[in-house]
């Protein structure tokens, strides 16, 4: 393989890579918390709807992502009264939240632009596009220097946030007060309660955060990663996240390293479309499948025991 198609894998493995840490750190949010969170998919695809709609019509990339975040984080709340208030089944109210956002974005999409469900194409200028870093130029012209810094250099901001997101969850769940309880939420509610701290508030605050990060998560996909919104372009990444969160046993750090090792596999997926080996070419949906397949694998038990919150999923009711 030619050295800087391997660089330019590396640099996708990156940008693929960015929904699923956003993702997957709202999982461990929510999860930390005891709130089990199949709606990740459903949160990231009203997120790159309401960006890519907010971004055409305001023409701002500021303006899609805010509207990204809030309309995630009202998602995130109706999951949140359905499994914290109403103490009903949260696997469900995933899984119905997943079903109303595939639904509700096309419908309206289709209804706004008239495209079928897809969004106006966005300029650069209504994108969130590589930062220009000064001499970011001149060093990509150099032979190898500019490949390896492109994998680094060649990103948006969303990009850097996601990854300093990764630290900052770590250092928030293990070293703050607020993380302190609501790990401790997670583990035991009965607890928490006893301490006269409120359960409720803070699963709301964990779903809450969860709903932010999908948001993001949502923006990237059509504001970053692509220049538009098309009908189910989340494509099962908020499952890949929740795999990656099992994975890494409910850890922020190892989760960082799941998403990386599927990111890789979707940017392999994309440039080795059209490969022939012993003189015949592998079809693309080979190819496009292989982190679907590792999906699979990885919650078929090749991971070994992994140990969720005592409390994950299960609703508190108040002992009177």
């Amino acid at each position: 393989m030619d050295l800087s198609i391997f660089f330019e894998i590396l640099s996708s493995t990156i940008r693929m890579s960015v929904p699923l840490i956003l993702a997957c750190l709202a999982g461990l949010w929510s999860e930390r918390s005891g709130i089990v969170d199949i709606g990740l998919e459903g949160k990231i695809l009203t997120g790159a709807f309401a960006a890519a709609s907010a971004s055409f019509y305001f023409q701002s990339a500021w303006a899609g992502l805010f509207f990204a975040v809030i309309i995630s984080v009202c998602m995130a709340l109706v999951h949140g009264y359905a499994s914290i208030t109403q103490r009903g089944n949260q696997v469900v109210s995933g899984v119905a939240i997943n079903m109303l956002a595939l639904g509700l974005t096309s419908v309206i999409g289709n209804s706004w632009f008239k495209q079928g469900g897809r969004t106006p194409a966005l300029g650069d200028t209504t994108r969130f596009m590589p930062i220009n870093f000064p001499g970011r130029e001149s060093l990509f012209n150099l032979p190898v220097v500019g490949a390896i810094s492109k994998i680094f250099l060649d990103h948006s901001v969303l990009t850097y946030l996601a990854f300093a997101m990764v630290p900052l969850s770590a250092w928030a769940l293990a070293k703050t007060r607020f993380g302190l309880r609501l790990r401790a939420v997670g583990e035991n509610p009965h607890a928490v309660d006893t301490a006269g701290i409120s359960v409720a508030k803070l699963r709301y605050q964990a779903v809450i955060i969860a709903g932010i990060l999908c948001g993001v998560a949502g923006a990237y996909l059509s504001t970053s990663l692509s220049a538009s919104f098309v009908r189910d372009m989340s494509a099962g990444r908020g499952y890949m996240a929740l795999t990656a969160l099992i994975f890494a046993n409910w850890r922020a750090w190892p989760a960082l390293y799941a998403c990386l090792l599927f990111g890789f596999l979707q940017a392999i997926a994309n440039f080795l479309q059209g490969v022939k080996l012993f003189g015949f070419e592998i079809p693309v949906q080979f190819f496009n499948a292989l982190p679907y397949v590792m999906t699979v694998i990885l919650l078929a038990g090749f991971i070994g025991k992994s140990i969720p919150p005592r409390a994950s999923g299960v609703p508190y009711t108040k002992d009177r």
